[in-house]
């Protein structure tokens, strides 16, 4: 097929469900409900997850003798729920029948979720059911079914049954299984009116509340029906069974529209009042479904991304599109929420926020600037709990969790589960401290694309120099070297933990975490000159800066230590190129290209401490997040004689040792090789595009999409091969495109201006919308050019 805006599988297989119903999730940036079948309750296949955007709950449990206490994103009641059965059958799902065709298709342009059935019941009755699913990315509250049932070789009555279930709990996830998972409470159910049902949760400790309304309708021949109903009002369940009177070969439609709001809304009087009301109002199906496809179509006409390498490769990169605004949209900006690693898709990861903003504000910037804004406020707001877990830390400054939830405290397990061993294991992750790099460098990357000098003076600065007067609190002096260093961290590798038969947690002088504090650091200082001294002296006294911390500042970004061995190598971390070799042959043909090191050599009583192994990017990640100009000049700050001329032996080196156990590897390895091996730089960026939508770990997509990697494909057609930069107020343009493609089309929003851009081999045209914005430059492969306001120039890109 040659339809680059639809994804379709055909068959029904049990075994892929779990895979396809995360992939074809529905969101709108308020909550995601998860591609489950309707008629079908959880079991071994079939998760009828729905997620809140920031909607969690902790509980506690207890495990080898200690109570852990976990925050979960919380799997809110089943809104799903449709079925029917012949009044002498079971009820329908697809486990009780013969299935003569099955089809899904996600069509990722209007946002709609079909399948098309054909099934045969134990007496020989055959029925076609097609189904349309929406959650409303117009109104956020609002989601929907509609069934077209078509009796085939029949006539006689049947039952519907459409419910909202809370029998629910959070059991998405295997390994987390042996934990608590129940987090709801409070229920209460009951009618609104013949045809409307609700149903009120409230979580345990949390105490959000929900409330889910929901209305079904039945038509023939396009005309509304009343048919006879009877409730069904059970312990955390509501529902109604339907009669109807169904005639062979003529069409039922049935419409099931729900409504739902929460404790978290805005401008509202109770949830069960707003959703009674709005509920009240949706009394066409097709007019608030075209309201949905409107909106959506409004979102592509700015964020698409063209790109002419195959069919299978657009329709992905437009997947990968879709779940980033299903996961935060407009509809998010008042919500209070960050960027989930894994979406709000699935309970992988709890629905925490990781460092894998990284990779997915770059996009938003360029394209939604205001929500960009919008989720780099929910750090803001958790400035006060990240500079009191640095004071209790023993540091000053803001220490940002490296995984955050609803309050911004810690929410790193203490113990995790090794699947493959079954053992119950401690978890050091929280050692990952340069999250406090990563989300300072989201704030300085989206000022750079806006130009928002209110966000900076009210908000950024405090966040960056927050963050640099902790890095500079957990650096030490070493006198001996006459260098500072940074001990006891994790980098973004993640198999090394500590070193071989220490009982200490934690790794010396990592070289991302070191560069990346003083890169912070350098933002501080230039923070100090962007602003009026009145400006400045209100920072300092609600940071409680001084000026000795500036001075000690300077003095790190010229003596940070950075480990290096074999001349030009820049060692992950102190002590890396001691380690012992792997045998990668044996553990590639064994368990293929992509493998969990960790959890394989830790089934065998082993770790990956003691060898020079990475689980993903680490050194690497300097090379994608800074052009070679300027990691060159950070290094040469710091009196390090390194040149571009190595960076080539430094991929080469980590790429061979690196066992892509994240799905951010192959995109950050594509990243780096974009400019000196086109090819492969394709191959790998391939391989990262392709990750989810194959699931090569395995079985980690069935429990949420991996978001950092699906917008960091997006962001590498955006940035990286359009040789997209910006620094010293330039926007800098130096564009090389794989040779398996041939056309790149998109458009960015920068400093105010929406600017199309369509690259190919040998040309670059860039074309200005109507603006508002004052006039900005551009540089092309180098020249420097003032562009304002309708402005289109082409330009050769085979002359130089």
């Amino acid at each position: 097929m040659n339809d680059s805006w639809t994804i379709i599988y055909t068959g029904w297989d049990p075994k892929q469900q779990p895979l396809r119903e995360s992939l074809c999730t529905l969101g709108n940036g308020y909550f995601c409900t998860r591609g489950a079948a309707e008629e079908m309750t959880e079991n071994g296949y079939n998760y009828p997850g729905t997620y809140l955007a920031g909607g969690y709950n902790r509980a506690t449990t207890e495990i080898q003798g200690e109570t852990v206490e976990n925050e979960d994103l919380v799997n809110w009641p089943n809104w799903l729920f449709l079925s029917f059965r012949h009044n002498d059958g079971e009820w329908f799902n697809l486990d009780n029948c013969e299935v003569l065709d099955y089809t899904v298709e996600l069509s990722i342009k209007e946002g709609v979720l079909k399948r098309k059935m054909r099934f045969k019941d134990k007496k020989n009755r055959e029925t076609s059911l097609i189904s349309r699913r929406v959650v409303s990315m117009h109104n956020p509250h609002t989601a929907g079914i509609e069934w077209t049932l078509i009796p085939e070789n029949w006539s006689g009555e049947i039952t519907v049954r459409t419910a909202l279930d809370g029998n629910v709990t959070n059991n998405g996830v295997a390994r987390y299984r042996d934990l608590e998972g129940k987090h709801l409470d409070g229920m209460a159910t009951d009618m609104i009116d013949k045809e409307s049902i609700y149903l009120v949760a409230i979580t345990k400790q949390s105490r959000i509340q929900m409330a889910q309304a929901a209305k079904t309708r039945f038509f023939t021949d396009d005309k509304e029906i009343d048919p006879e109903r009877e409730s069904l009002n059970k312990e955390k369940y509501i529902g109604q069974d339907v009669i109807l009177s169904c005639k062979n070969l003529q069409p039922v439609r049935i419409e099931k529209s729900v409504v739902l709001y929460t404790s978290r809304d805005l401008a509202i009087s109770d949830p069960l009042t707003e959703a009674k009301n709005t509920l009240a109002d949706l009394n066409d199906f097709n007019a608030w479904l075209n309201n949905h496809k409107q909106t959506w179509d409004s979102i592509w006409k700015r964020c698409d991304i063209i790109v002419e390498s195959g069919d299978t490769n657009q329709r992905v990169i437009r997947l990968h599109l879709f779940h980033v605004f299903q996961t935060v949209s407009a509809n998010s900006i008042d919500m209070d929420i960050g960027v989930p690693s894994r979406g709000w898709h699935g309970e992988a990861y709890r629905g925490h926020i990781f460092w894998d903003e990284l990779y997915i504000f770059p996009f938003l910037n360029m394209h939604e600037p205001q929500l960009a804004r919008s989720l780099l406020m929910y750090r803001f707001r958790r400035l006060p709990e990240a500079r009191k877990a640095a004071a209790e830390a023993g540091y000053r400054g803001a220490m940002f969790p490296w995984q955050s939830g609803s309050n911004g405290r810690e929410e790193s397990q203490k113990i995790h589960l090794n699947p493959k061993s079954g053992r119950w294991l401690p978890d050091n992750s929280h050692l990952q401290r340069h999250i406090n790099a990563a989300i300072p460098y989201n704030v300085w990357l989206y000022y750079q694309s806006t130009r928002d000098m209110e966000f900076m003076a009210f908000y950024g600065a405090e966040i960056i120099l927050n963050t640099a007067l902790f890095w500079s609190s957990i650096t030490t002096f070493n006198t001996k070297r006459n260098r500072y260093e940074i001990r006891g961290v994790m980098g973004p590798d993640e198999y090394h933990t500590g070193y071989p038969g220490s009982e200490v947690p934690g790794l010396n002088n990592n070289a991302y975490t070191n560069i990346m504090a003083v890169w912070v650091m350098k933002r501080a200082l230039d923070i100090t000159d962007m602003f009026d001294d009145e400006c400045i002296r209100e920072l300092f006294t609600r940071i409680n800066l001084e000026d000795k911390d500036l001075d000690k500042w300077k003095d790190i970004t010229q003596k940070m230590f950075i480990p290096f061995h074999d001349r030009d190598i820049i060692t992950q971390f102190e002590g890396f190129d001691q380690l012992e070799d792997l045998d990668w042959e044996h553990y590639h043909k064994e368990y293929g290209e992509a493998i969990r090191l960790d959890r394989i050599l830790e089934k065998e009583n082993d770790t990956p401490n003691r060898y020079k192994a990475s689980k993903q990017a680490d050194v690497l990640m300097l090379f994608y997040l800074f052009s070679s100009d300027e990691l060159v000049d950070l290094l040469k700050n710091l009196g390090y004689d390194f040149k571009k001329e190595s960076i080539p032996k430094n991929i080469e080196y980590y790429q061979n040792i690196t066992s892509h156990g994240s799905t951010l590897s192959q995109l950050i390895h594509s990243w780096v090789y974009a400019r000196m091996d086109r090819n492969r730089s394709w191959k790998s960026f391939e391989k990262a595009l392709m990750s989810d939508f194959k699931d090569v770990q395995g079985g980690t997509t069935p429990e949420g999409i991996h978001l950092g990697a699906m917008a960091g494909t997006v962001d590498l057609i955006q940035r990286c091969y359009s040789g997209m930069e910006i620094r010293d107020d330039v926007l800098w343009l130096n564009p090389r495109l794989p040779a398996d493609v041939k056309t790149i089309c998109f458009d960015v929003k920068y400093r105010g201006h929406w600017i199309t851009l369509t690259i190919e081999h040998d040309k670059l045209k860039i074309e200005f919308d109507k603006s508002w914005a004052d006039p900005v430059t551009l540089s092309v492969q180098g020249e420097k050019i003032r562009f304002t306001k309708d402005d289109r120039r082409v330009f050769d890109l085979k002359k130089k």
